[in-house]
C-alpha cells in the first residue's frame, strides 16, 4: 500500500514579516517526517492549483473571488490571519492538492496525505479566520463526493475546533464530522450539543476535551464515540484533519497528547477504513512546535500505512471526571441518531 503525497514548493512562500506561529518552518518539519518513511512507500505528486469550481463546492462566490484575487500586499484579514506576497499560490496549491486527494480516494487510492499550508479547518464558507483561508479538508470531502463517494467521514483531532468544517457540512447527512478539541479554546465553538442542523442533524459530533486531557481521554473518546459512529456511518472515504497542536509540547493549547497516542488513533482509523474497504486520507492542519509536529506526523503516517487493528485495551484506562462527563454529554446528544452508542455504553 503506497501513500500518495501532494506537496508544492510554493507552500514555503506564505510568510509573515512579523513573527507568527503559522510559519514556513512548519511545512519543512512535515517534509522531514516524510523523509523518514521508506521512499518505496511514497507516491510523491505535485499539488495542482485549485480549480475555481472545486472551491465553490465549499465557499461562496465572494470569498472565492477574494482569495483568487489576492495581490502581493501583506495585511491582516483578522487578528490572526495574514496574507502576503506568497499567500495566493500557497493557498491554491494546498487546497488544490486536497481536491486532488479527495478525487483519488473516491476512485480507489487507499492512503493519501496533503502537505497543506496554510491550514484550513477554521475557514468558513464565507470568510477566512484562524490562520485559514480555504478549508482544505472540506474541499477534499466535496471533491470525493463529486468523484463518486457516497459517504465521507472527517475526523479532526486538531486542538482547536474545526468550526469551518462543521459549518460546511452542518446540513449534509452524507458527511459525518467528528471533532476532538480543547474546550474552551479558540474559536469558542464545538460544544457537545452542536450536532448539525436540518437533514444533517446527528452527523456532527463534538468531543470537547478539558485542558490537560491526554492519551487516556482520547482513547476513551475513540472507544465510546468516534469508532462506533464511524462504523455506523459506513464511509467510503475517511479524512483526517491532521493537526498536532494537541501535543504536550505545543505552545497554543493545553492538551497532553504524545506520539504513541497519535500512532494508536491513526492505526484505529486505518484499520476501520480497511475493514470497510474504504480509503483513508490525511490533510495537515495545525501544530506549532516543530519537533512535536515532525515526530507526531511521522508516527501518524507510519501507523496509517501499517495499521495494527483494534486494541482490546482501547479506552480501558481511568480518565479525568470532567472528561468522562463531556464524553457522556456527546454520547447522549448523538444516541438518538446512532443505535450503536447505546449498545456501547459503559
Amino acid at each position: 500500500m503506497d501513500l500518495v503525497v501532494f506537496d508544492h514548493p510554493t507552500l514555503d512562500g506564505h510568510r509573515s514579516a512579523s513573527p507568527h506561529p503559522e510559519r514556513p518552518e512548519r511545512v519543512r518539519a512535515a517534509r522531514r517526517a516524510l523523509e523518514r518513511l521508506p521512499s518505496r512507500r511514497i507516491d510523491a505528486r505535485v499539488a495542482p492549483a485549485l480549480e475555481r469550481e472545486d472551491a465553490l463546492q465549499v465557499h461562496d462566490d465572494a470569498h472565492v473571488d477574494a482569495i483568487f484575487g489576492l495581490d502581493e500586499r501583506e495585511r491582516l484579514l483578522d487578528l490572526d490571519t495574514y496574507v502576503g506576497p506568497g499567500t495566493r499560490e500557497a493557498v491554491l496549491r494546498a487546497a488544490g492538492g486536497s481536491a486532488a486527494l479527495g478525487k483519488l480516494l473516491a476512485r480507489g487510492a487507499k492512503r493519501g496525505f496533503v502537505l497543506a499550508r496554510p491550514p484550513g479547518h477554521h475557514a468558513e464558507p464565507d470568510r477566512a479566520m484562524g490562520f485559514c483561508l480555504f478549508n482544505n479538508v472540506a474541499i477534499a470531502a466535496r471533491a470525493a463526493i463529486a468523484a463518486g463517494a457516497r459517504r465521507v467521514a472527517i475526523v479532526d483531532w486538531d486542538a482547536h475546533h474545526g468550526n469551518g468544517t462543521q459549518e460546511a457540512f452542518a446540513e449534509d447527512p452524507s458527511v459525518l464530522f467528528v471533532s476532538l478539541h480543547q474546550w474552551p479554546l479558540y474559536p469558542g465553538t464545538g460544544a457537545p450539543t452542536e450536532i448539525g442542523r436540518g437533514s444533517g442533524t446527528g452527523r456532527t459530533a463534538n468531543l470537547a476535551m478539558p485542558p490537560g486531557a491526554g492519551g487516556a481521554e482520547y482513547e476513551r473518546a475513540f472507544h465510546d464515540v468516534v469508532l462506533p459512529i464511524l462504523e455506523e456511518h459506513a464511509p467510503d472515504v475517511v479524512l483526517l484533519s491532521a493537526g498536532f497542536d494537541a501535543h504536550e509540547r505545543d505552545p497554543l493549547a493545553e492538551l497532553r497528547l504524545s506520539e504513541p497516542t497519535y500512532a494508536l488513533l491513526a492505526s484505529e482509523l486505518g484499520a476501520l477504513a480497511d475493514r470497510r474497504d474504504a480509503s483513508f486520507g490525511m490533510v495537515l492542519e495545525g501544530g506549532y512546535d516543530l519537533h512535536a509536529l515532525e515526530a507526531s506526523l511521522f508516527a501518524t503516517l507510519s501507523a496509517a500505512l501499517e495499521p495494527r487493528g483494534s486494541d482490546h485495551r482501547l479506552g480501558s484506562r481511568p480518565i479525568a471526571p470532567v472528561a468522562e462527563a463531556r464524553i457522556r454529554l456527546t454520547r447522549e446528544a448523538l444516541a438518538p441518531h446512532f443505535s450503536g452508542l447505546e449498545a456501547e455504553r459503559r
